[in-house]
């Protein structure tokens, strides 16, 4: 009989969503920055040091936070396992009654749930009730690294679209430029994450691109009323 094999779009949770949060920062932190700046009426020498600063420093702060976010996530996960891990050691049979509650309350009834919960223990105790009980399961374990990296790296790419269109664009033109521009990258993106996760591409478009020209109006803003008192 031939093997049917499913890949699933929640295998691609532990680094999608880090990467989407990573270019959408990039992309709207970097163009809100820029646009505020150049609101004020800087120079096109000083909208690009902003912008060049706030990529790195906000890759920089995207890897930390996600690293120290995640890494509390699997602390918690070893924790409950590590409890469950002691309770299979020491008190096995009321464990057993748990777990054999749990598909009770799936739909099982008593005998049925009480032969499965038997067998799951037999194979791994442990890894059923990580699974039945917890919740935890290899799709779903925090992996801090990998949080760390796709965030950072999709951050540094987010923040190069709109600086890139600060290099390309006339001093005059900035504003309406990268702001069309990082809009446009906005939905794109928003897009592109939803259709890998298998979501709607429309809705994930504008939403992405709603809450982005929402924050960039109002850095905008603050930047042309802090431009004008200076001035």
């Amino acid at each position: 009989m031939p093997v049917h094999i499913e890949r699933h779009y929640a295998e691609r949770i532990g680094w999608l969503r880090a990467a989407v949060l990573g270019a959408n920062d990039g992309i709207v932190s970097t163009a809100s920055l820029v646009l505020g700046v150049a609101a004020s009426q800087a120079g096109k020498q000083a909208v690009l040091i902003a912008g060049v600063a706030g990529l790195v420093a906000g890759a920089m702060s995207m890897a930390a936070g996600e690293y120290v976010s995640v890494s509390s996530q699997a602390d918690t996960e070893k924790a409950d396992l590590e409890r469950e891990r002691r309770e299979l050691a020491t008190d096995a049979d009321n464990e057993l009654n748990e777990l054999t509650q749990i598909y009770v309350k799936r739909g099982l009834d008593e005998p049925l749930a009480r032969k499965v919960a038997l067998k799951f223990t037999e194979v791994d105790a442990l890894a059923s009730h990580a699974r039945d009980e917890l919740g935890l399961t290899e799709i779903h374990t925090a992996r801090p690294i990998q949080a760390a990296v796709a965030s950072a790296a999709t951050f540094a790419v987010g923040a190069a679209m709109p600086l890139l269109l600060v290099l390309l664009s006339p001093i005059k033109s900035i504003i309406p430029i990268v702001a069309a521009g990082s809009l446009l990258f906005l939905a794109l993106m928003g897009g592109m994450a939803a259709r890998t996760g298998g979501a709607g591409v429309l809705k994930g478009a504008l939403r992405v691109t709603f809450w982005g020209l929402l924050a960039m109006a109002i850095t905008a803003g603050i930047g042309a009323l802090f431009g004008t008192v200076v001035q």
